[in-house]
């Protein structure tokens, strides 16, 4: 791996850089810029690595330069930036949401090999699926070194098309609030059918974990486990009759073109910073 430099020190690189070090990547390969000083010292106790209050010190010699910092500020961190790019042309990795490739070349100051990722929040734990989409310019071995980055999180997958990543932050981008959502709904209901509500939050969070363990170990798609759970004239398959009646698949339909849309807005309003 080339050395990397993080320009952004919050929870998500600091999951990334725990995966890479996990993983094997020395802890002199890595380099922080984080700008708040006590984040700065955190970071070199916890995982022995360089820190920089100064974006600029981090990235010399940086073969890889990972954004990690909030969209809003991008355009301005970029620009400062600019001139250290411009000699070492490193890999860049965005995992900043509603950024497109063509911003950052252009706040960057040129025509640059770029990977944009979206991760989720269980790349924290590890547990994460990210979507990545590389532009032309970047090479066979930029691109298993960007996998290689998120791989650290969790499931990689790419994706042939940039705007597809707006439906892969409807799905899995916003994917665990869903899930939150769907747990908590079932720890009331419980709760409201006599279960206190510790045993119901237990059992519900229980049964999210198995059964996403079953998704991902058994290899058979959902509608086969759900089939093998439902007997017929059963409770399983009052519940899913009581779901479909309520238009369960449409409403899941409606709610993630809903979020793939509002993505697709952010991007465009992002479009116009300069």
């Amino acid at each position: 791996m080339s050395r990397i430099a993080f320009i952004g020190g919050g929870n998500m690189a600091a999951s990334l850089i725990g995966g890479l070090l996990h993983k094997g990547t020395p802890p002199g390969g890595i380099a922080v810029a984080e700008p708040r000083a006590e984040a700065c010292q955190e970071l070199s106790r916890r995982y022995g690595v360089a820190t920089y209050t100064d974006n600029l010190d981090a990235v010399a010699d940086a073969g890889m330069v990972v954004l990690a910092v909030k969209p809003q500020v991008m355009a301005e961190v970029c620009q400062k930036l600019q001139p250290a790019i411009a000699r070492q042309r490193p890999l860049i990795v965005s995992i900043a949401a509603g950024i497109r490739i063509e911003q950052l070349e252009r706040w960057l100051g040129g025509a640059l090999p770029v990977v944009r990722c979206m991760p989720n929040t269980p790349a924290m734990i590890g547990a994460g699926a990210t979507a990545l989409y590389a532009n032309g310019r970047v090479s066979p071995p930029q691109r298993a070194e960007a996998q290689h980055l998120l791989d650290a999180a969790g499931l990689t997958v790419w994706v042939p098309e940039e705007d597809q990543l707006d439906t892969v932050t409807a799905l899995s981008g916003s994917g665990p609030a869903y899930f939150f959502l769907l747990v908590e709904a079932l720890e009331n209901a419980a709760f409201a059918q006599g279960l206190s509500r510790e045993t119901a939050r237990a059992l519900a969070a229980q049964t999210a974990l198995g059964a996403g363990r079953m998704l991902t170990e058994s290899g058979d798609p959902a509608a086969t486990l759900r089939q093998k759970v439902t007997s017929p004239g059963g409770t399983t398959q009052a519940a899913l009759e009581s779901f479909a009646a309520d238009g369960f698949n449409a409403m899941v339909a409606r709610a993630v073109d809903a979020a793939r849309r509002r993505g697709g807005e952010l991007s465009h309003a992002m479009e116009s910073t300069k």
